[in-house]
């Protein structure tokens, strides 16, 4: 008869968001112990207002996990937390500071799943600011939690290269599915204590959450500056500027690498072939320093969000675009 494995250790998953959502399921479909899940409590949604549970509740609740629900960890969310005996914590884009004495709960302590290659970008919002700065690239990181912001040592890190023509959304996405397979492969080796973390070097950065006005587009600034910041506040706050009064979204854009018409000025809409594909033609919004960014979605106010071609089609010759936030 052979022996039984021992039960695998228990965890605790802190998140709130969708992408906190999306690592916890990885960790269960793996087979990871999670004991409990800490999470942010219900929050209006939608037209309506309803209450909802936050994405991260949700998958907890579907997998039959207790679910503690709270926006602020006090010493009763810690004592909650202690009966659990967890010997590792797990945080993902939880919402809140974590204090020293719910750190302490876990044998193993807490481990966070940062989206930037620390100490750069620490803060809310590392890829939306990555983006904003043009990097190219940037990194899963995996550290150990300490009471300062994102400033424990690191245990592991995985390069992300950002694609072109993508939305700080999609490489979220892209970022959480592999950060949760490096949290995966590493957690054998955090509860057994085989992992020491290296401190951060170089001189930090900070990404604090984004505004509504972080995400204004004005066409008077250059063309590749306006394409980081469309694509770096997509979904949220979201790429917006004005049509007239009418105020509008912007899908992802990247820059038009031809030269522009004489004539056109700052915040108009062109329609011009394709700087790629002979056979097509772009929807392109003129910038201040006389270069074109490629309008790819749109979404008038009131409406859907369309393609950017059809959104010209049912407009007059002279669009501009732009204002004051």
């Amino acid at each position: 008869m052979s022996e039984l494995a021992p039960p695998a250790a228990p965890l605790i998953f802190a998140g709130t968001p969708p992408i906190a959502a999306q690592c916890l399921q990885g960790l269960l479909e793996s087979g990871q112990h999670i004991a409990a899940v800490l999470t942010r409590p219900d929050a209006p949604v939608g037209r309506k207002r309803t209450l909802t549970p936050s994405p991260v509740a949700q998958v907890a609740e579907d997998a039959g996990l207790p679910v503690i629900k709270t926006a602020k960890v006090t010493e009763e969310t810690t004592r909650t937390l202690s009966e659990y005996s967890p010997a590792l914590g797990v945080v993902v884009a939880y919402g809140a500071l974590l204090p020293q004495h719910a750190l302490d709960v876990p044998e193993r302590g807490w481990v966070n799943l940062h989206y930037s290659a620390l100490p750069h970008y620490r803060g809310a919002a590392p890829v939306q600011h990555a983006m904003l700065n043009g990097e190219t690239t940037t990194a899963a990181t995996i550290f150990q939690l300490e009471a300062g912001m994102d400033t424990g040592p690191v245990h592991a890190s995985a390069e992300y290269r950002i694609p072109e023509l993508t939305s700080a959304g999609t490489v979220l996405t892209e970022l959480t599915d592999l950060g949760t397979r490096l949290l995966d492969r590493l957690i054998p080796q955090l509860l057994n204590g085989d992992s020491t973390p290296t401190p951060q070097s170089g001189v930090p950065s900070f990404a604090p959450k984004l505004t509504r006005e972080d995400a204004f587009i004005d066409p008077n600034r250059p063309a590749q500056e306006l394409v980081h910041r469309i694509n770096a506040t997509i979904p949220e706050p979201g790429a917006w500027t004005f049509n007239g009064e009418n105020r509008i979204k912007l899908g992802v854009a990247r820059a038009y690498e031809q030269d522009l018409p004489d004539d056109a000025e700052p915040g108009q809409v062109l329609l011009l072939d394709s700087d790629r594909d002979e056979k097509s033609t772009l929807v392109v919004l003129a910038a201040g320093d006389r270069r074109g960014v490629v309008l790819t979605q749109v979404q008038p106010a009131g409406k859907q969000m369309m393609n950017a071609a059809d959104w010209q089609r049912g407009l007059s010759r002279d669009v501009r675009l732009g204002g004051t936030p």
